[in-house]
């Protein structure tokens, strides 16, 4: 027993002496080729191996010839283990520098595309997440310049939405200022709605920014669409008087939702507006409210007399600043485009969704908000 130990204790000994001298050289190379450094694993435990057998032969007291055949065998074993480290070593790096290269191609914005063969799983897995972040920084991409070419719009627009009542007004205070107005009463209301205009425009556009910010701050409460809805179609009847346009409320369920309610009614206010300007004179306007019995969510639709959207403007009806065709619109309204751009943002922030579609004569924006629970005992 006392022999094994002596010989555990020499093998252990050698063995220790070369693992030092390995770790050392890890440290020293830390910087240098993945290649290189797994040349030195593999050649510290040949080496440690060689070192403890040496250890112990010399020990034993062996024959020169047979301690000479014992490190020829060692020697071999590591020359032939160094030489298949360095050629798994080249294969990993030229792994590595072909994944490197395609990063570098990557973050020029150009699309990732991995190499193909990866040496060893780990950069199989790395090539697969950065093809991944890289079809996700596509489509961030694609939205950003989405989004800066509808900034660039709206700019244009509220430009040119700004210069005509800003030129008016400075013409009638002009007049009104020399005397020369005939009826400076007339001149007054129209200055007062010039304003009123303009500030409506900038509320807008405070609102717009709120929500595309995402510090759009809502209070939910519980309440029933029904009352949402006939509170929604009274704010909107002197409007739809003045235009001669009906707004009819079609099956509006008293189904209970839990929304901010001053935000949802600017929600249903922008839309009836919308379908107001949008729908001739004897037209239209129906409100209804419902339960999808598929998914449980409360619809909230609009539907007006516009005579249908072009397919082609259907997905940038909630866009910033589209105002769409004034060819089929009887009326089109004198707002900047705002008002689809905040319908969605607060939609969204309620966690519902904002659709548009054609219908017979005109079309249908919906609104589709996750229903609250329902107390016990309630409808």
């Amino acid at each position: 027993m006392s022999d094994l130990l002596v010989i555990a204790a020499y093998a252990a000994a050698g063995a220790a002496v070369v693992g030092l001298l390995g770790g050392a050289a890890l440290r020293l190379l830390r910087h240098r080729s993945v290649a290189l450094s797994l040349a030195v694993v593999v050649a510290v435990a040949v080496c440690a191996m060689l070192a403890g057998t040496l250890s112990v032969a010399w020990a034993m007291f062996l024959s020169e010839h047979d301690l000479g055949v014992v490190t020829t065998v060692c020697a071999i074993a590591a020359a032939v283990s160094l030489g298949v480290a360095l050629l798994l070593g080249r294969t990993v790096v030229a792994g590595s520098r072909a994944l490197a290269a395609a990063t570098r191609a990557f973050g020029d914005g150009d699309a990732f595309a991995a190499p193909a063969g990866a040496p060893t799983a780990e950069l199989a897995e790395l090539g697969r997440e950065l093809a991944a972040t890289s079809a996700k920084l596509e489509v961030s991409r694609q939205r950003e310049r989405a989004l800066e070419a509808s900034r660039r719009e709206l700019v244009a627009w509220i430009s040119h939405d700004l210069r005509t009542p800003l030129a008016g007004l400075r013409a009638m205070t002009e007049a009104l200022e020399d005397g020369i107005a005939e009826d400076p009463a007339r001149y007054h209301r129209q200055i007062r709605a010039e304003v009123d205009r303009l500030s409506g425009m900038v509320g807008d556009l405070f609102e717009l920014s709120r929500i595309q910010a995402g510090v759009l701050a809502l209070s939910p409460s519980r309440m029933s669409v029904y009352d949402l809805v006939g509170d929604a179609i009274a704010g909107a009847d002197p409007l739809a008087a003045e235009h001669g346009v009906r707004i009819v409320g079609e099956r509006v369920e008293r189904i209970p939702i839990e929304v901010d309610g001053r935000e949802m009614t600017r929600v249903l206010a922008n839309l009836l507006t919308n379908a107001i300007h949008r729908t001739p004179a004897d037209g239209t306007v129906a409100v209804s409210a419902s339960r999808d019995t598929a998914s449980g969510a409360v619809v909230v639709s609009v539907t007006d007399g516009c005579g249908g959207i072009p397919a082609a403007d259907l997905p940038r009806v909630f866009d910033t600043g589209w105002r769409g065709s004034g060819a089929r619109t009887p009326t089109p309204p004198a707002g900047a485009g705002l008002g689809l751009a905040i319908v969605r943002g607060i939609v969204e922030a309620h966690h519902g969704r904002a659709a548009v579609r054609n219908v017979p004569g005109g079309c249908r924006f919906e609104v589709v908000l996750p229903a609250a629970a329902t107390l016990p005992g309630r409808g």
